[in-house]
């Protein structure tokens, strides 16, 4: 039997939904790592500083090697970007996503992003009926390209969308090779 570390989630701990693809598979070494109860991973997870300078926050998490076989268990440290679980992706192709009508308050649009060298992302804020708002359409938004928790989309008239807060708006969000994690008002 073998192993591999699923991801599962729920929004009120009650329901669950489990995904049937791996979320941390068995790895590269034939030795130790291919056999049951490997992969198995530790309570919890925690933010923890990143090695590498400038990094920022990470998740990380544990799991165990070498369990059933050897004299000891190795725990193996993995880590995942804040809010680094699910994106909406799109290839180099391309590919978009319009939100439901929102609410917000705030003077910014914060998005956690990944984008390729080669990829990049624009986002367009629509009225409640999906009609571009001037000043904030797609062919106004600044291109987006880098790995970020909290980049704030510009528009080419600035970054304030507080004379927007409280009116319902959709976002239309439009990628190439890229991911986008997360988006917030603030």
């Amino acid at each position: 039997a073998l192993s591999d570390a699923v991801f599962i989630s729920s929004r009120d701990g009650v329901t669950y939904r489990r995904w049937g693809e791996a979320f941390i598979r068995p790895g590269l070494r034939s030795d130790g790592n291919w056999t049951y109860g490997d992969n198995f991973l530790a309570w919890g997870m925690l933010e923890t500083d990143s090695d590498q300078p400038g990094g920022g926050k990470e998740l990380s998490f544990y799991n165990s090697e070498g369990y059933w076989r050897g004299e000891s268990t190795t725990f193996r440290r993995h880590t995942l970007r804040i809010d680094g679980f699910v994106s909406l992706n799109a290839p180099l192709a391309g590919g978009e996503l319009i939100t439901k009508p929102l609410l917000f308050t705030g003077s910014r649009l914060s998005l956690n992003l990944s984008t390729s060298a080669a990829g990049n992302m624009h986002v367009e804020i629509q009225d409640g009926a999906g009609k571009p708002i001037p000043g904030f359409g797609l062919d106004e938004c600044w291109e987006i390209i880098g790995d970020s928790l909290d980049y704030t989309a510009r528009w080419k008239g600035g970054v304030d969308v507080s004379g927007l807060s409280g009116t319902p708006v959709r976002l239309r969000f439009v990628l190439r090779d890229a991911d986008l994690y997360s988006f917030q008002f603030d």
